[in-house]
């Protein structure tokens, strides 16, 4: 009787072992989300999709009014091609007849210094035999100087012409095309983004904003759940903590569901944080709790963000 009883007790034992429940966290199903922003402050002058609404990579989600962006768009390129004109000029040189007209200059300055210092001779051989005032001496002096400088600089406007552009000017130009360019092309990017599209496959989970609106820039447009499937975000309370680490495999029940899903722990933070309301379990709510990552796989990808979660991690326990 006493082997019996004794059998009894050791099998009464591994049965309440059994029959422990597994280390757990709560948490709840979550998609990534995808936020996005106004791009500029317009007017929303189309919404393509309704909440709910999955839509594929590419899909126009809204449009916003493109009348005074396209106007800047125009702008832009009127400009870069004003400053690739310019260049062209630059690295052209001087037109012929620029030329021309800079040698007759020369020319006329040439012949009227010729003038001025004949007259200047003519006034300093009356001078001589006091024929003329000293203040007419003294204009015709400098009568002929003045004709000298204008000579020197019909003569220095000349060279410039005959030197052609020089490689600072050159430079400079290149310089200011590049700006006008690269304004162009931020003004057409900007253009094509009030075309709102879907960046990803996913779920149209928010449209904050409706016809008419003119949301400020930065504002969320769209708010987008991507992936294949949900994930649990979970909070793995502290004295399991050590015992679960990335990669291991867990079971995740979900509220009115049957059966469990297969899961793997994609992250865990290392960080501690207090445990939230809806996971306090008994003596877990004195306890911190680690948030983690639970990544699940196609047979989940039917749910829907937001149902609760539980997490069973068989390695810990």
């Amino acid at each position: 009787m006493i082997r019996v009883a004794g059998a009894l007790g050791l099998y009464a034992l591994l049965l309440s072992g059994c029959g422990k429940e597994p280390p757990q966290a709560l948490g709840t199903l979550e998609y990534d989300r995808i936020t996005l922003p106004a791009p500029v402050a317009e007017k929303i002058v189309s919404i393509d999709v309704h909440e709910g609404e999955q839509v594929a990579a590419g899909t126009t989600l809204l449009t916003l009014d493109r009348t005074l962006t396209a106007a800047q768009a125009d702008a832009a390129h009127a400009e870069a091609q004003r400053q690739r004109d310019a260049l062209a000029e630059l690295q052209a040189g001087p037109r012929r007849e620029r030329v021309a007209q800079a040698r007759a200059s020369l020319a006329a300055a040439e012949a009227a210094a010729r003038d001025a210092e004949a007259y200047d001779a003519r006034v300093r051989e009356m001078d001589a035999r006091k024929l003329v005032s000293a203040t007419e001496v003294d204009r015709a002096r400098a009568a002929a100087s003045g004709a000298q400088a204008r000579v020197r600089e019909a003569q220095a406007a000349l060279d410039e012409l005959l030197h052609g552009t020089r490689r600072e000017q050159v430079a400079q130009g290149e310089a200011a095309v590049r700006a006008a360019d690269a304004q162009a092309t931020a003004q057409s990017t900007a253009l094509g983004k009030l075309q709102v599209v879907a960046p990803r496959d996913g779920r149209v989970d928010s449209l904050p904003y409706r016809l008419g609106d003119q949301a400020p820039v930065g504002a969320p447009l769209v708010v987008m759940l991507v992936g294949d499937a949900p994930y649990v975000r979970a909070y793995v309370p502290e004295p399991i903590r050590a015992n679960v680490k990335v990669g291991d495999a867990a079971r995740v029940f979900i509220d009115g569901r049957e059966g469990s899903l297969a899961g793997r722990v994609r992250m865990i933070r290392s960080e501690a944080n207090f445990t939230p309301y809806y996971a306090l379990i008994g003596e877990d709510a004195a306890r911190l709790s680690y948030l983690a990552e639970i990544s699940l796989g196609q047979d989940a990808s039917a749910l829907p963000a937001g149902l609760p979660a539980r997490v069973e991690f068989d390695g810990a326990r």
